[in-house]
């Protein structure tokens, strides 16, 4: 018998945690919330659809009572680690809460065009054809997703969601994700930040077709979250052990030193392809050296460059040039 992982976060409203482990993953767990009151509940993020993930979500469901008829479930945004059991949870009837981009864009990258629009543009960023092959076979947001289409219940930026006696609003925060979302009740002052904001890892802000500047919206949307009046922010992932506030600063330093961190690459490497900048940027892989690195820690690595180059870009401060259809990237000012 599995052991079932459940913390009640929350008296009032009722609000537990059921600790979802995401085997092999550096993020080690994805925290699932369920907002629990006698006319229903509701399920926020679901994790991989994977076998040990599956069990501890059911067995924190039975846990707790949730009757799956009277439950609601809510994404935060498309990744599978947030999605991907959701089909095995879901009832014909049950309403899924999500926003309209990152469904679309979920279910365009479930396709094998997607799929392989992605594996293009990342070859046009220097990314080696035998590790995107390899990436392919083991990245857990292609192999873990969900098995069940589901269609969502689309929502927008300030949309209300009524759970019992409990209002949630709908927060958007383009970034993480291009449709990315928070929820907050502003009564009781508790915020769930999804991927948004994490406190002991960096979430990783990627390129995204379809959206210009995916590292600017994240930086923007943090202002946007930390204009709201937070008791209790909620994470994704791992633990909260700090002001949530201090932590959105923190995560704008972070990126700051980022942004400096790929001018100085630039400034040493000019023409360098976004493979070969990620190469010599500074990571936290516990002392590895890029060579070392898993090869879906350099897919998120090189996504993680393109959104910084994307940014300075943006800004008048790089540009880019298609070479041998690799682009190389140089600082257009000093």
């Amino acid at each position: 018998m599995r052991e079932v992982a459940v913390v009640q976060i929350s008296a009032n409203p009722d609000i537990f945690n059921i600790y979802i482990p995401l085997p092999g993953n550096p993020l080690k767990n994805l925290n699932c919330y369920v907002l629990k009151t006698p006319e229903k509940s509701l399920v926020i993020d679901t994790g991989f659809n994977l076998q040990e993930s599956k069990e501890a979500l059911l067995s924190g469901l039975a846990y707790l009572g949730i009757d799956m008829e009277r439950a609601e479930i809510y994404a935060t945004h498309l990744h599978a680690d947030h999605t991907g059991l959701i089909g095995e949870i879901m009832r014909d009837d049950t309403v899924i809460y999500m926003s309209k981009r990152d469904y679309e864009t979920m279910i365009y990258l479930l396709s094998d065009d997607g799929w392989k629009m992605s594996e293009e543009s990342m070859m046009m960023e220097g990314f080696p054809k035998n590790e995107l092959k390899a990436n392919r076979d083991s990245n857990p947001a292609r192999i873990y997703t969900t098995g069940k289409v589901f269609t969502p219940c689309f929502v927008r930026d300030g949309d209300s969601i009524r759970i019992g006696s409990y209002t949630l609003t709908v927060i958007s925060t383009p970034g993480h994700t291009p449709g990315n979302t928070c929820l907050y009740m502003e009564h009781e002052k508790i915020l769930f930040t999804g991927d948004h904001i994490l406190f002991d890892i960096t979430p990783n802000i990627t390129r995204w077709s379809g959206l210009e500047d995916a590292l600017g919206s994240y930086l923007e949307n943090l202002e946007k979250i930390r204009r709201l009046d937070i008791r209790l922010a909620l994470p994704a992932h791992r633990t909260n052990g700090m002001d949530v506030y201090e932590r959105i600063g923190q995560l704008l330093e972070h990126h700051d030193e980022r942004i400096k961190n790929t001018i100085g690459v630039l400034k040493a490497f000019p023409n360098a392809s976004a493979y070969e900048i990620a190469s010599h940027m500074q990571w936290s892989m516990r002392g590895k050296v890029w060579t070392d690195f898993p090869v879906q820690q350099k897919w998120f690595a090189v996504g993680e460059t393109c959104s910084h180059l994307d940014y300075l870009s943006n800004r008048g401060v790089a540009a880019k040039k298609l070479v041998d259809n690799i682009y190389g990237y140089i600082l257009t000012t000093t």
